[in-house]
C-alpha cells in the first residue's frame, strides 16, 4: 500500500483476506518478534496494516464509517525477544514499542487484555536459560486466558 487510497479502497490479496479471516476466528493471538531499532520489524507492522484495514474493521461499511471493536473478546500474549537486558527496554527505554503495538493497535481493534513477556540478552544465553524460557512460554500456552 502506498496511499491512504489503498489501504481504505483496495481489495486486501488473498493471503490477507485469509489472515483475516483467521483473526476473526481466534479467540487468542500470540505475538512473537525480536526488538529491531527498538521496535517491532517492518514486515510485522506492515501485516499489521494490511489485516486491519478500515472494510475488516468497520464489518464491510467502507471509508469513514467509525471502525467497531471486530475483535473484542479476543486476549493476546505477545513476547518480544532482545539483545538488550529486559529492564533496561522496560524502564530505560519506557517499553516503547510494547505500549504503542498494546494501546494504538491491538486495544483499539478491541482486542485485549493484552499481556506481555520480555525476553531479553536472548544472544548470550546458555542452553540452560533458552530451555527455561522455552519451557515457561509452553507452561503460558497451556493456560486459559
Amino acid at each position: 500500500m502506498r496511499s491512504k487510497a489503498d489501504w481504505e479502497e483496495s481489495p486486501p490479496p488473498a493471503v490477507i483476506a485469509e489472515a483475516q479471516r483467521t483473526l476473526a476466528w481466534a479467540e487468542h493471538l500470540v505475538i512473537i518478534y525480536p526488538l529491531w531499532l527498538g521496535g517491532m520489524p517492518a514486515l510485522l507492522k506492515g501485516f499489521l496494516e494490511q489485516v486491519l484495514r478500515p472494510a475488516f474493521m468497520t464489518g464491510g461499511a467502507g471509508a469513514g464509517s467509525s471502525w467497531k471493536s471486530a475483535l473484542k473478546g479476543r486476549s493476546s500474549r505477545i513476547v518480544i525477544t532482545m539483545g538488550m537486558p529486559a529492564f533496561a527496554y522496560r524502564w530505560y527505554f519506557g517499553a516503547h514499542s510494547l505500549r504503542s503495538l498494546k494501546r494504538s493497535i491491538l486495544s483499539l481493534v478491541g482486542i485485549g487484555p493484552n499481556r506481555h513477556t520480555l525476553i531479553g540478552m536472548i544472544e548470550g544465553m546458555s542452553d540452560r536459560k533458552r530451555a527455561a524460557w522455552i519451557e515457561a512460554l509452553r507452561r503460558l500456552g497451556k493456560r486459559a486466558r
